[in-house]
């Protein structure tokens, strides 16, 4: 009679001590799940680099513009830690990677011009290396190409989340921390 008793107590205590544990994850759950007020759109902002067409060899320049203007912005932007940073730097280097993409243009034998934009507007929903952006409007930073009417190549450019070709056909992440404040802010 004893053991049913102590084994009745001893229950009774366990019993008690989960059911706080789950009540203190309830508390816990509701610090991790997102937020009803967190948009992803808040937290980025996007770069689109537009062709000037889709002609093959508009279509590589505007790829080699892309990897000047990424390795400039993997070190401009690699202290940024937040959006309002980023996108102060980048309004302050506009005439810089209009240089940049211009010179690449140049060096390819291209005549036309390349503008840069800092802009906000509305995108399509798109999935990237993992990460859903919902439709909806974005800061972002567009470089057009000429007439800036062909297809265009897209990332992240705060948290800096371009994935270049390497040479041996790997992507790789210019930043080791993107992947961290994607994590946070997918989190929430």
């Amino acid at each position: 009679m004893k053991k049913k008793i102590l084994f009745l107590c001893v229950s009774v205590f366990v019993l008690s001590a989960l059911a706080g544990v789950l009540a203190g994850c309830d508390g816990l759950r509701e610090l991790v799940l997102p937020q009803e007020d967190f948009d992803l759109r808040d937290e980025v902002v996007r770069i689109h680099i537009r062709a000037n067409s889709n002609s093959e060899e508009d279509q590589s320049v505007k790829l080699k513009v892309r990897d000047a203007v990424t390795e400039y912005l993997t070190e401009e932007l690699k202290d940024c830690r937040d959006k309002s940073d980023a996108l102060e730097r980048l309004s302050r280097d506009g005439a810089d990677l209009d240089k940049i993409a211009e010179t690449v243009l140049y060096e390819n034998g291209f005549d036309y011009k390349a503008r840069v934009v800092l802009t906000n507007e509305v995108f399509p929903e798109r999935n990237y290396e993992g990460y859903t952006f919902p439709e909806g409007r974005y800061d972002a930073l567009l470089i057009l190409l000429g007439e800036g009417v062909g297809d265009n190549w897209w990332c992240v450019a705060f948290p800096p989340l371009c994935f270049v070709p390497s040479g041996d056909g790997e992507n790789v992440v210019y930043k080791s921390w993107v992947k961290e404040k994607l994590e946070e802010i997918f989190a929430r």
